[in-house]
This record gives structure tokens, sequence and C-alpha cells, in this order.
């Protein structure tokens, strides 16, 4: 079924500029309805593929059956799928036009995950009814910076498992309670949560992020983690979140080599891979990337209410000779090791 585009032509000029800071309302997987027919709307960056498809349970990952099509030269890959609704899940299957490489990838604007190890994303919604109007309005009047903070910083997988119930760890929704009490009690003014961004490892710290715009599923819906910052604000707890911009895993399903070329990251591994990692480094000069990160720091202040991100491995970011020796770098335009496409995005 076509279906008018949810990109508007200046949509496509700031994404393709590198300053589009709203690239989650039009990328991703949107449930809607077109003309009185429910639906999803799908689109994916993908420039260099020959062919971009739809698969999920609900076609039997048919490679053929739900094409998307191609946005005039921007990149983007888009389409509407009628009676695919929430609760959907999905990849995308992608035919490089570069090389004869295939492969279903995540959707790299997805808002919920299957649970790891599964690697599918799932359709979903952000709707949810806020409480903390007072907190959002105090925060407002405050001085920032010249107010002192006392920050407890977490990790959501290991705080207080429930040894009862084979040591598993809290859902969102039942940490909440708990861990503004806690908070409180302590005299801590904000909580700084470790990445609960999706990651293929349940048994790490959750560094190596394979879905940047959707909340962790070993603890429930993107509602839950909301639930969580609601109640930490109504006990006047603000929340920061950890948020790394500075590299990403090689997993398949990740956003490595997505369409058969390094579209997110470098291709000389000098600039793009980290040799203490075994990571992709993103490629910051590159305008669409910067549109990427960029939304994605703003969509976890604005649609999750998070108070501040704290932005992981920094220096690992601002020098191109990071854990590298002499001669396994590549220099800035100046000789130097500053690395001056990350500093002018981030």
């Amino acid at each position: 079924m076509s279906a008018p585009s949810a990109l508007s032509d200046q949509d496509l000029y700031l994404f393709n500029e590198g300053s589009h800071l709203r690239l989650y309302e039009k990328l991703g997987a949107h449930p809607t309805v077109v003309d009185g027919q429910p639906g999803t709307r799908f689109a994916v960056w993908a420039p260099n593929a020959e062919y971009v498809s739809v698969v999920g349970d609900w076609n039997g990952w048919n490679r053929q059956s739900h094409p998307l099509h191609p946005r005039a030269h921007s990149g983007i890959w888009e389409g509407f799928i009628p009676d695919v609704g929430i609760g959907a899940v999905y990849k995308f299957h992608l035919r490089s036009r570069t090389s004869h490489y295939r492969v279903d990838k995540a959707d790299p604007f997805a808002v919920r995950a299957e649970v790891s190890p599964r690697t599918a994303s799932v359709v979903w919604n952000l709707d949810y009814q806020w409480n903390d109007k007072e907190w959002l309005e105090a925060r407002a009047r405050k001085r920032g910076l010249a107010e002192p903070i006392s920050i407890y910083e977490l990790h959501v997988g290991s705080w207080r498992r429930v040894a009862e119930d084979g040591n598993r760890s809290l859902s969102y929704r039942e940490m909440a309670p708990l861990l503004a009490e806690h908070a409180r009690s302590m005299g801590f003014t904000h909580v700084e949560l470790m990445p609960v961004m999706e990651h293929p490892f349940f048994g790490s710290w959750g560094y190596q992020v394979t879905g940047y715009f959707a909340a962790s599923s070993c603890y429930g819906s993107p509602q839950d983690l909301m639930y969580l910052i609601d109640v930490l604000h109504q006990n006047g707890i603000g929340v920061l979140l950890d948020w790394v911009p500075s590299h990403f895993p090689t997993d398949e399903h990740g956003l490595g080599f997505f369409d058969g070329t390094h579209l997110f990251e470098h291709g000389d591994p000098r600039q793009g891979f980290h040799p203490d990692w075994g990571s992709c480094i993103f490629n910051y000069g590159r305008h669409e990337v910067r549109s990427f990160l960029l939304s994605n720091a703003l969509f976890w202040l604005d649609v999750f209410h998070a108070d501040g991100l704290r932005v992981d491995a920094v220096a690992s970011m601002l020098y191109l000779d990071h854990s590298r020796k002499e001669g396994e770098r590549i220099p800035n335009e100046c000789g130097g090791r500053e690395n001056h496409a990350a500093i002018t995005c981030l």
C-alpha cells in the first residue's frame, strides 16, 4: 500500500546536512493510520543498498513480500505496511549494491528490541502519562552548575537482585520505589544509571550498545523505564543516563557494515576500530552520523525526561592516538592528534 512520505524535503536537507535533531520522529518504525488503514511506517538509512525490505514474524521472514522504496537521493528507504502494529517483531533485510553482502539488520531507530539473545526489533510506541510536572518546573528554576549535586551510580541489572527468585534482576518498575527511597535516605540529589540502552550481552555493564534508541528489554518496556524516571522525579531525585557515543559493537545485527559499507563507522581501522574494546568507532565527520548521534542524545532528554547525560570514554573520541602506538593512527589535517570531527560534533 502506497502512502505519503512522513519525511519532508526539510527533513532530508537537515539529515544530510548533519543538523536534524529529531530524527527519531521520522526514521524507524512508527505505528499509524493511513486512509483509515492501521499499520506501521518504516524508514531506514541505507544509501549503498540496492534493495531493502522489512522481514518479521508476521510475514514468515519473507525477504520479497514487503520491499521499501528509496526517497529521492537521501539514502533513506521507506514504506507503509498495513496491519503491522505494536508488538510485531521485525528486521530490515538489506542487499548491498557494492558487493554480494546480504544481511538482516535490527532497526537503528527501534525503541524496543527482543530480549537477548534474540536480536530483532519490536514495533512499539512511546505513549506515557507523566506525573513529574512539578519536578520539571522546579528544575527549570534551578541554577544548574552553580548548585551542589551528589550522584548515586548504579547498574540496573545487579542492583538488589531477588535472591528468592533465582537471583534475578529487578524490573524497572520493581526498582522504582526502592531506589527512590534509598537515594532519598542517603541524601543523594541524582542517580546515574549505567547504560540502559539495548546491548547484546546481559552480563556486561552495557557499554556495547546495539540499540541506541531502545531501553534494555531485560528489565521491561520503554514505558517501564519512563515509570522509573517518573517516580524518581516525584521523589525529588534527578536522573542521569550513561550515554555511549564513543564506540559500538561489531555484532552482525547492529550498526557495523550496515549496508555493505562502513556507514556509521570509519572504513580505515586506524580510525574506525578501537583496539581495546574490539568495537567500531563512529565516523563523526559524516553528516548523517552527526544527525543520528545528536538526535539520540536529545531523545533521552526529551522523550524519557532524563536530566542529563554522562558521556562515556570521552578521551577515546577526542584523540586520534587513543590506545594506539606510533604509526597506528591517522593524524588530523593539521598533523595533530585531536579528532576535530568528534570535537565539533559533540
